[in-house]
């Protein structure tokens, strides 16, 4: 077989399958040591953001999909430009939902700031039911990432939750590996009661909004 045939863009993805399989039918040693060529192949250190608009059960109810995916649109129009200003890899879209890489959590954390920033403006003179509300979570650590696939971790896990299901509208939440490399000497946070599965602590960074 000639060799172009095992190169396509789900190589790694491939290759994470195999050893999967592998596993599977392997005695513990065996497991241990797959799973350090899993991180050998696939660990990297990235920050990580999941967004998430706010409010969109009870907006699609009251205003109907069409104002759902127009808000979408929009959000989409005002944050992505924000990502590459900041450095950041939109690796995927779900919904009204966005996963963004950075390899730098300051990167990270600025980039929030911005998005919350610039929706502030745009929501400025526009009827409420016009607003684009986002929330924010932050993740930093080690993960698998899987080409440009998808990403697994126990940051990626606590990100989600803090992004998806914690944050309300405005709020960036942050895992405590974000606030132990923040590099914000004029930061404050507040400690969340309830901490993601996997991080040691959450938080909500306090940051300047005009309006809010």
């Amino acid at each position: 077989m000639r060799y172009s045939f095992c190169i396509h863009p789900s190589a790694s993805m491939n290759r994470l399958e195999q050893l999967i399989e592998a596993r599977l039918s392997s005695s513990d040693q065996q497991k241990d040591q797959i799973d350090e060529r899993i991180w050998e192949l696939f660990g990297e250190t990235w920050a990580i953001m999941f967004t998430d608009l706010s409010g969109f059960s009870r907006r699609v109810k009251e205003f109907g999909i069409i104002h759902f995916l127009q808000t979408i649109y929009e959000s989409h129009r005002l944050l992505v430009p924000k990502i590459d200003d900041y450095n950041g890899i939109l690796l995927k879209v779900e919904g009204d939902s966005l996963m963004v890489l950075f390899k730098q959590a300051r990167r990270a954390i600025d980039c929030a700031i911005s998005m919350q920033q610039t929706l502030m403006q745009h929501n400025q003179n526009r009827r409420s039911e016009e607003h684009v509300l986002l929330g924010v979570g932050l993740g930093y650590g080690r993960l698998l990432k899987i080409g440009d696939e998808d990403v697994y971790g126990v940051e990626v896990n606590a990100a989600s939750k803090l992004g998806e299901d914690h944050a309300h509208p405005w709020e960036i939440l942050v895992t405590q590996s974000v606030k132990d490399v923040s590099d914000l000497p004029d930061a404050h946070f507040e400690s969340l009661d309830e901490v993601p599965a996997g991080a040691v602590g959450a938080w909500r960074l306090r940051y300047p909004l005009v309006g809010i």
